[in-house]
């Protein structure tokens, strides 16, 4: 179905660039809802969940990352990533600890709650995330891939 006819709206979008942009911007806010709403029964937003796959996937075995790093890997500020550690951490799914090199920075790991926890959505994860994707051929998934990595290669910051 087309942009325009999803948003309902009453006129084409009259220039391509913007309709390719709404367009991304839509499927991107359509795949956060769902991830809302698949991650809802295990108590998780999408940010949570992000944080313990990157502690999961981009650690060495009980090695954690520190905040700084997480910050950058999620692409939000460092207060964002203190109050979202605090929560995961009063819910018992990561630890924080001082750094041994650098007692201002501190090494956020999963617990073994919040391991099991990654066990149990993973493969359900991996198996929705196929469902979703595999309208387009790996070729397909391959250029799209290619495509966004342009267009973000091209965002200038002011």
């Amino acid at each position: 179905m087309s942009l325009e006819m999803e948003l309902g709206l009453n006129k084409p979008v009259a220039l391509l660039a913007h309709e390719a942009l709404l367009s991304t911007y839509y499927t991107a806010s359509n795949l956060r809802k769902k991830a809302e709403h698949f991650l809802q029964p295990f108590g998780l937003t999408d940010v949570q969940f992000n944080l313990m796959m990157l502690l999961k996937h981009q650690t060495k075995k009980d090695a954690g990352l520190t905040q700084a790093q997480l910050s950058s890997m999620m692409l939000v500020n460092r207060a964002n990533i203190t109050a979202l550690v605090d929560r995961m951490e009063r819910a018992g799914f990561v630890t924080r600890t001082s750094s041994p090199s650098d007692r201002r920075s501190n090494i956020i790991k999963l617990t073994e709650s919040g391991e099991e926890l990654i066990e149990r959505i993973e493969p359900l994860y991996a198996q929705e995330v196929k469902r979703i994707m595999d309208v387009l051929v790996e070729d397909e998934q391959k250029r799209l891939i290619g495509m966004l990595e342009k267009v973000r290669s091209n965002i200038k910051e002011d």
